[in-house]
């Protein structure tokens, strides 16, 4: 075996080798302090999440109001005086209205109290012209229905769904939540680097990461939203029975191009319909409790 004197070459490597290590440790300790000091239990899930201290509702709100205008500026939105824009206004309305006494009920059933972040939003929806079976709600509560949805959703209830489910994302600070875990994210890649960690490697490790816990994650807070917003629907009077067909219509207007579900943000959508089929008790629950007298307006084709 070919020997080096000291300070010669098998020093120099042994010596980088240590302090990639070192760097690698003190970044993984650092991120470790960075999870769990920002890190608390969310009053309407009962599950922990990160949010980094720093990002409040209000950051989130104007950043949300920012990405709103650039959209309206890009988009063609529907006069609001149109009959779908009417009818999704209204649907909206009676969700906006449940807002608080579910957020209240879901919390007090974790045995917390709800933050409220909603009553910082400022609520407003546009009908965007697409083709997109789309719908959004962004911090502090602007939010867009693109018309390609109104096909596939067919009826009101369906419509309240999936508004239901976009603004539940809104309610749980999902953003603050990715914006965070992006934060750290970023982290790895600057330690890798520091570390001298070669390119493939790097993206060995963050495409593992992915997999790994990265896309369950976001799946995660897609069931999340699934469920509060299915409340939300029932609780402002919608049947979340029709959760279940809207889904299946979902499914066949994807013409199977979804990815699978391993690889994907979303759960595909037969376990969505296991999952919202066995939350159907609970809503028709959460309907018989807080639903007041109200029609469900049909929503109109293009």
């Amino acid at each position: 075996m070919r020997q080096y004197p000291e300070g010669g070459q098998g020093a120099s490597r042994r010596g980088f080798g240590g302090l990639r290590v070192w760097v690698l440790v003190l970044f993984a300790g650092y991120a470790a302090w960075y999870w769990f000091s920002n890190r608390s239990i969310d009053p309407l899930t009962g599950e922990a999440a990160v949010i980094d201290r720093s990002i409040s509702p209000e950051d989130e709100k104007a950043l949300g109001l920012q990405a709103y205008r650039e959209i309206l500026q890009q988009e063609r939105p529907l006069d609001p005086s149109a009959p779908a824009a009417r009818q999704i206004a209204g649907i909206m309305q009676r969700l906006v209205a449940k807002v608080p006494a579910v957020t209240d009920a879901v919390a007090a059933e974790h045995g917390l109290a709800a933050s409220h972040v909603e009553r910082g939003f400022d609520w407003q929806v546009s009908v965007l012209q697409s083709d997109q079976a789309n719908a959004f709600c962004l911090p502090g509560g602007k939010m867009a229905v693109y018309t390609g949805l109104i096909p596939v959703a067919q009826n009101a209830d369906a419509m309240a769904v999936v508004m239901g489910h976009e603004i539940a994302h809104a309610l749980l600070r999902h953003g603050a939540q990715r914006m965070t875990r992006g934060r750290l994210e970023q982290l790895g890649q600057l330690a890798g680097a520091m570390s001298g960690m070669d390119q493939g490697t790097l993206q060995a490790v963050m495409s593992a990461y992915g997999y790994g816990s990265a896309l369950p994650y976001a799946r995660s807070q897609e069931t999340q939203a699934d469920e509060l917003g299915l409340l939300l629907a029932a609780a402002a009077c919608f049947d979340p029975a029709e959760a279940i067909p809207l889904w299946q219509r979902m499914a066949q207007a994807s013409g199977g191009r979804s990815p699978p579900e391993f690889a994907s943000t979303h759960p595909s959508a037969d376990t969505r319909i296991q999952q919202l089929q066995a939350l159907l008790p609970k809503a028709e629950a959460y309907r018989a409790r807080f639903c007041t007298s109200a029609p469900s307006p049909a929503v109109a084709a293009r």
